[in-house]
C-alpha cells in the first residue's frame, strides 16, 4: 500500500514538472530588459529561444524571429536541442509511469511492472537534466554578459521561463528518483512473502495422516472370564 502511494505521489510530481518543462519551450520571457523613462517604462526588451523582440508602453510587441537555424548562437541550438528532449522523454516518461504503476491492470506481473516504473523514472530523471542544462546554460550566459564590463550590447536579466523550467526539471527529477526506489520495494516485499518451513520427514508425514484420521475399530466388550 505504501509503495502504491509512493508511485502515485511520484506520478504526480513528474507530470507536473513535465507541464512546466513543456510550458517553457514556447514561453516568451527567456531573457529580459527594460528602459525607464521618469514615470514609466518606455520600452520592454525580451526573447526566448525562437525570437527576439520589443514591447513599448503601449503595449504593442516588435518581434523578430531568428533568420536561421544554422547561424544561431551555438548555445541557442543547444538549449533548444536539450529541452525539446527533455519534452520528449517526459512524454515516454509518462507513458511508462502509467504501465509501471500497482494501480494500473496493464503492464504485466508485479516484477514486470517494477521494471517498467523504474524505466519511467530514469527517462523522468533525464527529462529533469536536460531541462536543467538547458536553463543553467542560457542563464550563465546572460550572467556572464551582464557582468561583463567590455560588453556594450543590451544587457539582459533572468526571464521567468528559467525559473519555470528549473522548477519542473526539480520535480522531474525527484519524481523520477521515487519511481526507481519501487523496484527495490518490490523486490523486498517478493522476499518477504517467500517462507520456507523447512523439510518434512516421512515419518512425520505418515503420523500426521494416521492422527487425522478417525479410528472407526468397534470398542472391545471383555466378559468376566477375561479377568481370570
Amino acid at each position: 500500500m505504501a509503495s502504491t502511494s509512493a508511485e502515485i505521489i511520484a506520478f504526480l510530481l513528474t507530470i507536473s514538472g513535465w507541464v512546466l518543462v513543456s510550458s517553457t519551450l514556447p514561453t516568451d520571457y527567456w531573457k529580459v530588459s527594460t528602459i525607464d523613462g521618469t514615470v514609466i517604462t518606455t520600452a520592454t526588451f525580451w526573447a526566448n529561444l525562437w525570437k527576439t523582440c520589443v514591447t513599448d508602453s503601449t503595449g504593442v510587441s516588435n518581434c523578430k524571429d531568428f533568420p536561421s537555424m544554422l547561424a544561431l548562437d551555438g548555445y541557442i541550438q543547444a538549449c533548444r536541442g536539450l529541452m525539446i528532449s527533455a519534452v520528449c522523454l517526459g512524454f515516454f516518461g509518462a507513458v511508462f509511469g502509467l504501465l509501471g504503476m500497482k494501480c494500473t491492470k496493464v503492464g504485466g506481473s508485479d516484477q514486470t511492472k517494477a521494471k517498467i516504473a523504474c524505466l519511467a523514472g530514469l527517462m523522468f530523471i533525464l527529462s529533469g537534466l536536460c531541462s536543467m542544462t538547458s536553463c543553467s546554460l542560457y542563464a550563465n550566459r546572460i550572467t556572464s554578459e551582464f557582468f561583463d564590463p567590455s560588453f556594450v550590447a543590451q544587457k539582459y536579466e533572468l526571464g521567468a521561463a528559467l525559473f519555470i523550467g528549473w522548477a519542473g526539471a526539480s520535480l522531474c527529477i525527484i519524481g523520477g528518483i521515487i519511481f526507481c526506489f519501487s523496484i527495490a520495494e518490490n523486490s523486498n516485499s517478493a522476499r518477504r512473502g517467500y517462507a520456507y518451513n523447512g523439510a518434512t520427514s516421512v515419518m512425520s508425514s505418515r503420523t500426521k495422516v494416521h492422527n487425522s484420521v478417525p479410528d472407526k475399530t468397534p470398542p472391545k466388550h471383555f466378559d468376566k472370564n477375561a479377568y481370570v
